[in-house]
């Protein structure tokens, strides 16, 4: 039987000295993870295990994150189903990332060495052994999770019953990568940056940070959703159409994008925002496999494809390009908001719906 944490208690697993695919060595691997509900079934084949993929600056508390799906008696009924959801390596929530400790004692910082997604999944399959988990009933994620998922049926497709893939590409777009560097960019450009190596200084790249994350916050939010919330209004009490500009009388908009910058730098670390960032920028399934299209229809793990209609990150085509190339389609959904990227986390009716139906082409 798997050794599990306690449920709900986040555990960290050491995986060992990790080499990434580029060659270099993480030294001393640590991986967070969280779990609910009991495991039931054999750890090498047939269980109840589901396996919950993060986006890029989510944590292991998927039952906190995604409240509407995991639960007893919800669609991922922690009744019946054992959830557990991992921190990503390079992250800040417990797993080993730029902001831990080198075994020299000082913060990884620049030290870290850049990371893909194909890292990512072999570090999380390092944990999995680790507890003694060797197959899982399912997999699934949204964004750099879904990323994730993807990746793991067709590294490990002897490890996987099924999976569900939300909002994401095969691979990264020029554009992707475009804004998504635009980010990084950001960060590495304050002035507390130091070469990644602000750790010890006192001080960090807070507004690197908070302007990354209001470039980002609009790629994740649909333009209809933004526009309707906040038009050409002012923030209240402030006035954006003074004779001269001024950069503390803002449009709501402007207000509302400020808020969010500021809501991340409290609760993530730039470091790890630049390793993940990067880790996107990577994430293409064709690379050494012969290309996209081959690589999708390499895939035999059966496989569900979830698109937003309105998502300008990874638009609704590159979800249809999978669904009509993946060697195993389980099935195909399309959410309709006016949310955009953040659909799979905000329409919980819809995404009850979807993932009721994934659950139970499963368990037919």
């Amino acid at each position: 039987m798997p050794n599990l944490a306690p449920e709900g208690e986040l555990q960290l697993v050491p995986i060992g000295d990790f080499t990434t695919e580029a060659g270099a060595t993480i030294q001393d691997a640590h991986i967070a993870y969280q779990r609910w509900g009991q495991f039931r079934g054999d750890p090498k084949g047939d269980n109840n295990i589901l396996v919950v993929e993060h986006a890029l600056t989510g944590d292991s508390n998927a039952a906190e994150w995604w409240s509407g799906a995991i639960g007893p008696g919800k669609a991922l009924d922690t009744d019946t189903w054992c959830v557990i959801c991992t921190n990503v390596i390079g992250s800040c929530y417990g797993s080993t990332g730029p902001a831990s400790t080198h075994p020299d004692g000082a913060a990884w910082g620049s030290r870290f060495p850049a990371l893909s997604v194909r890292d990512q999944v072999r570090a999380e399959r390092t944990l999995f052994t680790q507890l003694g988990i060797h197959r899982v009933h399912a997999i699934m994620g949204g964004s750099m999770g879904g990323a994730r998922t993807l990746e793991w049926t067709l590294l490990y497709p002897e490890s996987v019953g099924y999976a569900c893939v939300m909002a994401v590409s095969a691979r990264a777009s020029a554009w992707q990568i475009g804004i998504q560097e635009a980010q990084i960019y950001a960060i590495v450009r304050d002035p507390n940056w130091h070469g990644g190596d602000y750790y010890s200084t006192g001080t960090s790249p807070d507004e690197g940070l908070a302007a990354a994350r209001r470039i980002a916050h609009l790629t994740y939010r649909g333009e209809l959703e933004i526009d309707e919330r906040f038009g050409t209004s002012a923030q209240e009490g402030e006035n954006p159409l003074g004779p001269y500009r001024e950069h503390d009388q803002r449009f709501a908009v402007q207000s509302y994008l400020d808020y969010q910058g500021q809501k991340l730098v409290k609760r993530f670390d730039a470091g790890a925002y630049v390793t993940l960032t990067e880790a996107m920028n990577r994430h293409d399934i064709g690379r050494g496999r012969g290309g996209l299209n081959k690589a999708l229809h390499s895939s035999t793990v059966p496989t569900m494809i979830v698109g937003v209609d309105t998502d300008i990150l990874y638009p609704y085509h590159q979800q249809e390009h999978m669904s009509r190339n993946l060697g195993n389609l389980l099935g195909m959904h399309k959410l309709s908001s006016p949310v955009g990227h953040d659909a799979f986390l905000v329409e919980a009716r819809q995404m009850d719906n979807i993932l009721r139906n994934f659950i139970a082409l499963t368990s037919a």
